[in-house]
């Protein structure tokens, strides 16, 4: 499908960015903060607006933000809990953070709240982190952050230190701890976690089917590696995945996206040999195989982008950077690409085909009011996603 962003550049839509939040709630896409390049400087995106991307409609709106606004930031972990988008982590310009934030999605006030919590400690500060939403909890899994020496186990295995960034007594490094923290009684917990753990790693993807969390590739010292684990999020145990057929090479900052009971949607990064990638991969969990998939967007290398699902398995990935960010700082992106990854059901394949068509054909045209109402409104609705641009006007 033609990312409708490419068809309307004239029209008001979400700045370009990397290392955003993106959450999606009832069709709507909601992006939050991240980072751009302007000239020879890295400029955080403000961090008092959130942008709404109407999936049905290809229509961008902007609201202004109250309450206890987090910092501009790059880096954050965001998820979406019962329509509350929850942020925490993330870097802003004193470094990496560990505040937590929510805004309630669906009360149209966006008002931000700072949570405090009432139990339990929470993680280090660190960013490029990821979690899963499972049973109204939220479950964080690693990073790239700081410690005290104070807070270091030396024969721990749960922290690896950078050895280029250190501050007096204060160590910057990967970790591949699991934090849990419960909204209702606003409660940090680090639960014991049983079989062999994943390296510790940041930039790297996760998702979750049932109570099963993913975790994909990442970057840990100078390596990306390639590798899959499962945590079961009821018994906390961890399980590595060694796939049955050639898998996907090492990357960071690429994405994992859950598209069926069980299989997982993965898309671009930046390789071992630090190139930003297009490829898209499906893996079975079943099965354990994975299978490179052909797409549209081949020619569109992303990395530190977002990638949420969509109806009728589709995936939704939205800005990103087409270079190597960490030596040419440029390509900062602002497409909404969607991936169709299953066959879409005969209603969907019908409203697009007469939304499309409908403006050059007098013959839907004057069959279009003898619809039934929610099927006259569903294609009225997909008309203005497929509404010529102001540039073709």
């Amino acid at each position: 499908m033609e990312s409708a962003l490419e068809r309307h550049r004239l029209e008001l839509v979400a700045r370009e960015r990397s290392g955003h939040t993106a959450v999606l709630h009832d069709n709507l896409l909601y992006v939050w903060g991240g980072y751009m390049s302007v000239g020879d400087e890295e400029v955080f995106l403000p961090n008092d607006e959130i942008w709404e991307y109407d999936l049905e409609r290809g229509v961008w709106k902007m609201f202004h933000m109250q309450g206890d606004v987090p910092p501009s930031m790059s880096g954050t972990c965001g998820c979406c809990v019962a329509g509350v988008l929850y942020v925490f982590g993330g870097c802003d310009d004193n470094g990496q953070t560990n505040q937590l934030y929510c805004v309630d999605l669906t009360d149209g006030t966006y008002t931000w709240r700072k949570i405090s919590h009432a139990l339990g400690a929470p993680p280090s500060p660190r960013d490029k982190l990821s979690c899963w939403v499972y049973d109204g909890k939220i479950i964080y899994f690693g990073g790239y952050g700081h410690k005290q020496l104070s807070e270091l186990d030396s024969g721990s295995r749960s922290f690896i230190v950078d050895e280029t960034s250190w501050v007096g007594e204060l160590f910057w490094g990967w970790n591949n701890e699991v934090h849990i923290f419960d909204p209702t009684p606003s409660s940090w917990t680090q639960p014991q976690t049983y079989g062999r753990a994943p390296a510790p790693r940041a930039a790297h993807a996760s998702a979750s089917i049932g109570c099963k969390g993913y975790v994909c590739g990442g970057r840990v010292m100078e390596t990306r590696t390639n590798d899959l684990h499962c945590l079961d999020l009821d018994s906390k145990t961890w399980t590595e995945l060694v796939p049955a057929s050639a898998a996907p090479t090492g990357r960071s900052w690429h994405s994992l996206t859950p598209v069926s009971d069980s299989c997982l949607f993965l898309f671009g990064g930046l390789s071992m040999d630090c190139n930003p990638m297009s490829d898209g991969w499906v893996f079975d969990t079943e099965t354990r195989k994975w299978r490179e998939v052909e797409h549209p967007y081949k020619k569109k290398p992303r990395l530190w982008h977002t990638a949420c699902p969509g109806k009728d398995s589709d995936v939704i990935v939205f800005g990103g950077s087409c270079d190597y960010i960490l030596l040419v700082d440029t390509g900062h992106c602002n497409d909404a690409l969607v991936f169709q990854t299953q066959p879409y059901p005969l209603s969907r394949i019908c409203e697009d085909y007469i939304a499309k068509t409908v403006g050059g054909c007098e013959f839907l045209r004057t069959q279009l009011p003898l619809l039934p109402n929610r099927l006259r409104t569903a294609v009225h609705t997909r008309m203005s996603f497929y509404r010529p641009s102001k540039k073709q006007q």
